[in-house]
């Protein structure tokens, strides 16, 4: 990497503003406190992979790690059923990034069911990333000033810093999955 210096300098600063020493993070992470002390130090050791790690560790993009500059998560994306199979949403993750991020339990599930006759859900917002998931029925999400139809198969991934709230769209309840990034 052509800047690897300033991402271990990055690495080192995040690591410090978390509150990790350089032995609890290669403890946390798996790695040898030596080696993972020679990834700081000399930068361009480090191996993408663990780059990813700590990223995701601490809930931070990726590629603001390597680039310094802060990810844009100021839009939201929908994949109709069927039509996902080349998404590479906005934020630059893919799919197969939020599979890992789940299995290493950087995603919370929740599954949710909304009933026709509830009242709309009040409009919150909390930091993170969002991804929903429609298993059953039709999803309205409420999102700022819009309303956004999601039906079974659909999914959505979002900034949740936005006002936002879930609602029944149809005559029988609708079940969706929802993944908050910690």
């Amino acid at each position: 990497m052509d800047n690897a210096h300033e991402i271990a300098q990055r690495i080192a600063g995040l690591r410090d503003a978390c509150g990790y020493t350089r032995e609890e993070l290669a403890d946390e992470l798996g790695i040898d406190r030596a080696v993972y002390t020679s990834y700081e130090e000399r930068g361009e050791d480090i191996p993408i992979s663990v780059i990813f790690q700590i990223a995701n560790k601490f809930g931070v993009d990726f590629t603001e790690i390597l680039t310094g500059n802060a990810a844009k998560l100021d839009t939201f994306h929908v994949v109709k059923a069927g039509q996902g199979k080349s998404v590479r949403r906005y934020e630059g993750y893919s799919y197969q990034d939020l599979a890992w991020r789940y299995t290493h339990k950087i995603m919370q599930p929740l599954l949710v069911t909304l009933d026709p006759s509830d009242e709309p859900a009040a409009l919150v917002s909390h930091v993170g990333q969002e991804f929903n998931y429609v298993i059953e029925g039709t999803v309205i999400l409420v999102f700022d000033d819009k309303e956004i139809v999601l039906n079974k198969g659909d999914s959505i991934y979002f900034n949740p810093t936005h006002m936002h709230g879930q609602k029944c769209g149809g005559d029988v309840p609708a079940t969706f999955l929802t993944m908050i990034a910690e």
